[in-house]
């Protein structure tokens, strides 16, 4: 199991806070230390031994190095996240070698050898910052709230008055037997009640698809002493079919 290392400025970090220790301790005491840093920072002992006694501060480099990563590994980048719609760095970065083959096997990416090496050992934070460069829009397409509601605002729809005197006014519910879990083929019991007489018919129904709802509306609107005049379900399977009954 490969551990996680240290970046620079986490290491730098970690002298700093092992510095006043190092200052304090006896002889004995700070060849443990060193032996400790040494461990944790797989840093020289001369190197350790240097900061200790001095400035703990990463020098600037007189030389900067060049561009080690280029356009074709973005461009892999780009074509790799998009197939996976777009995953964060952390989860990206360890799924990006095996998913480039695959883009390669199937014609969906053209890699030289150089790039697919890369893809092996780029760090999650430099995949991150290239992915921030290219600003890919990761969130999903979303309607505005005017244009997802406008459908429903076409559909009449209001609250039976609590003190309704006529009779026909109908509160619908489907009540769920399916005990623990809800997955499967379970009895259901499909309930009409009048809001002004109290009068209330139950139908038991096996599922809760178009064809089972219809037939238990039916089965009900047969026995009821009266007309219906308007029902109100919930948001369950029972709605689909109040237009029919």
């Amino acid at each position: 199991m490969n551990e996680e290392q240290m970046t620079i400025t986490e290491r730098y970090k970690y002298l700093r806070m092992m510095q006043k220790r190092y200052e304090e301790a006896g002889k004995k005491e700070r060849g443990e230390l060193l032996a400790e840093m040494e461990e944790i920072t797989k840093m020289h002992r001369k190197s350790l031994i240097r900061l200790m006694n001095g400035i703990v501060v990463r020098k600037k480099r007189e030389k900067q190095r060049g561009r080690e990563y280029g356009y074709d590994l973005d461009n892999a980048l780009r074509i790799i996240s998009k197939s996976m719609d777009h995953p964060c760095a952390e989860r990206l970065q360890p799924n990006l070698g095996w998913m480039a083959d695959q883009l390669v096997e199937h014609n969906e990416l053209v890699i030289s050898p150089r790039v697919r090496e890369q893809l092996d050992r780029v760090s999650v934070s430099t995949v991150q910052r290239r992915l921030n460069r290219m600003k890919i829009d990761r969130k999903l397409p979303r309607r505005r709230p005017e244009e997802a509601n406008r459908w429903r605002r076409e559909v009449p729809a209001r609250r039976i008055a609590w003190d309704e005197k006529e009779p026909g006014h109908f509160e619908v519910d489907l009540v769920h037997h399916c005990g623990i879990s809800a997955s499967g083929q379970y009895v259901h019991t499909l309930q009409m009640v009048d809001v002004a007489t109290g009068w209330s018919e139950r139908v038991a129904v096996l599922g809760r698809s178009y064809l089972v709802m219809q037939d238990g509306f039916e089965r009900i609107l047969a026995r009821l002493p009266f007309r219906v005049r308007e029902i109100h379900p919930d948001n369950g399977s029972e709605e689909t079919v109040r237009k029919n009954v």
